[in-house]
C-alpha cells in the first residue's frame, strides 16, 4: 500500500523516507520531498490552458491543514477569475513600494546616471539640493505617497527667492519620481510635472525672465581691467582670458595648451567642452597672445591647474575674485563692479558685456556676434547659408574687442563703428 499525502501521517513517512519527488494531496495541492525530512508545498492550477505553479512554503514552517486553506484560498481566487500567483505577485510590488523610501529610490537613481554626468560635482550637487530641500518633507515616504501638496510645500518658501534653486529641485523631484514609476513605486501622473500641473499653481518665472548673470556696463569694462593691472595670480588670468574671447568660463577654465595653435593664433575647443557639443575655434588676438604669453606651463598641459595635478581649478575661482574687487570698490565708492540693477557682476555676464558692446559701438553683422559667443543659430535659412565658422571675421571683431578692454581707462580714444 502506497503512503499518501493526503493525512498528516502521510505526510510525515513521506518525509521520512525521504520519497522524492511529487505527491497529491488533494483539490490541487502538492507535497514535494527534496530528501529525508526536507519538503515544501506549492499549488498546481490552470488559467487559460496555462499550467502554473505556486509555492507555499517549507514543510518545516507550514502544516498539511495550513496548506489546504491557502490552496482553498487560491481557489476562491481562481473562482473570481484572478490568477492567483499574479494576486500575489502584485502584493508583493505593493509592500515592496510601501518599504521603499524616496530617498532610496532618489540614491539609486543618483549611482545609475552619475557614470553619463560630464561634471563629476553633478552627483553631489543633486543629492546637497535633495537633501536640503526635498528630504525634509518626503525623504521618508514611499513614492506612491508623495502628493502635488508635498511638492509645493517644499517649493513654495524657495520658489520667488532661490528660484533657480527650487527649478532644479522640482526638475530633480520629477526625474526621481519618473524612476519610481518606472521600478513600479508609484502609478498615476507625476506631481512634479512642470507643463500642465505645476505652472498653474506657481508663478512661471521663465515666461518674462530669462536666466540672469549680471553683466558690466560695456563702457566700464577697460576700467575693470586697468584696476586688475598686472595681476598674475590664477583667478586674474582666468577672468582676464574669458573677458577677451567672451567664452563660457567653464570652457575656459579646462583649457589645454594641446588646443592652442600660437602660430596661427587659434584656439580651436573641442566639442566635448562646449554647450553645444560643437567644435568652436576661437581667433586669438594680439592681447590674449600677449596674455597667454603670461601663463607658465605644467606637465599637465592645463593653462588653469588646481591644487590637484591634472585637474582645472574650480569654477568658483573666478566668481570669487570678482566678489573680493568687488567688496573692496564698494567700500571705496560705494558702486563696486555691478550691474545696472546693482547686483555683483559674474564672469559669465562678460559675454553679455561682449555682446551688447559689440551691438552698440561696431557694425559687424549679428551673424558674426553670434558665431564669436558660439551660439547656436537659430534661424534654419541664416543658418544654411552660412555654413561656416566665419573666423577671420570673427578674428577682426575679436582684435577690436582686445583692444577696447584693454585700453588705458579713460582714455580719449573713440571706438569707431567699422563698416561691414
Amino acid at each position: 500500500m502506497s503512503i499518501k499525502a493526503t493525512s498528516v501521517r502521510g505526510v510525515t513517512a513521506l518525509l521520512k523516507a525521504g520519497a522524492k519527488g511529487q505527491h497529491a494531496a488533494g483539490n490541487g495541492l502538492y507535497l514535494k520531498v527534496n530528501g529525508e525530512n526536507k519538503g515544501s508545498w506549492f499549488f498546481r492550477y490552470k488559467v487559460d490552458g496555462k499550467t502554473s505553479r505556486m509555492g507555499l512554503g517549507s514543510t518545516d514552517a507550514v502544516t498539511l491543514a495550513d496548506a489546504r486553506q491557502m490552496a482553498a484560498d487560491q481557489r476562491a481566487l481562481l473562482a473570481k477569475g484572478i490568477d492567483p500567483l499574479a494576486h500575489r505577485n502584485a502584493q508583493d510590488e505593493a509592500i515592496k513600494a510601501e518599504t521603499i523610501t524616496f530617498d532610496q529610490v532618489a540614491a539609486d537613481y543618483i549611482e545609475a546616471q552619475s557614470s553619463s554626468w560630464t561634471n563629476a560635482k553633478h552627483a553631489q550637487q543633486w543629492a546637497n539640493t535633495l537633501a536640503t530641500y526635498a528630504s525634509p518633507v518626503i525623504g521618508h515616504l514611499a513614492p506612491a505617497d508623495v502628493t502635488t501638496e508635498h511638492i509645493l510645500k517644499i517649493l513654495n518658501p524657495i520658489w520667488n527667492t532661490k528660484k533657480e534653486t527650487a527649478s532644479r529641485v522640482r526638475n530633480r523631484i520629477e526625474l526621481i519620481l519618473n524612476a519610481a514609476k518606472a521600478r513600479k513605486l508609484r502609478t498615476g501622473e507625476n506631481v512634479a510635472a512642470w507643463r500642465g500641473h505645476l505652472d498653474l499653481l506657481l508663478a512661471n518665472h521663465k515666461k518674462n525672465d530669462r536666466r540672469h548673470h549680471p553683466a558690466l556696463p560695456w563702457p566700464q569694462v577697460s576700467q575693470l581691467w586697468v584696476s586688475m593691472g598686472d595681476a598674475n595670480d590664477t583667478s586674474s588670468i582666468a577672468l582676464k582670458l574669458t573677458m577677451l574671447t567672451a567664452l563660457r568660463t567653464s570652457e575656459v577654465l579646462g583649457a589645454q595648451w594641446s588646443e592652442f595653435d600660437l602660430e596661427a593664433a587659434v584656439w580651436t575647443v573641442p566639442a566635448e567642452r562646449m554647450k553645444a557639443k560643437k567644435e568652436h575655434r576661437v581667433p586669438l588676438s594680439s592681447a590674449v597672445l600677449d596674455l597667454l604669453a603670461t601663463i607658465p606651463r605644467t606637465e599637465s598641459g592645463l593653462l588653469f591647474e588646481g591644487r590637484t595635478t591634472g585637474k582645472p581649478v574650480s569654477n568658483m575661482t573666478m566668481l570669487m575674485k570678482i566678489r573680493r574687487m568687488d567688496e573692496t570698490k564698494y567700500e571705496q565708492d560705494r558702486m563696486g563692479w555691478r550691474d545696472e540693477k546693482g547686483q555683483t557682476i559674474t564672469p559669465h555676464g562678460f559675454r553679455s558685456t561682449f555682446r551688447d558692446w559689440a551691438a552698440e559701438t561696431t557694425a559687424y553683422e549679428n551673424i558674426v556676434v553670434e558665431q564669436a559667443l558660439a551660439h547656436t543659430i537659430g534661424n534654419a535659412v541664416e543658418a544654411a547659408y552660412r555654413r561656416g565658422d566665419l573666423l577671420e571675421r570673427r578674428r577682426e571683431l575679436m582684435e577690436a574687442w582686445g583692444e577696447y578692454v584693454t585700453r588705458p581707462a579713460g582714455s580719449n580714444v573713440i571706438q569707431l563703428r567699422k563698416e561691414a
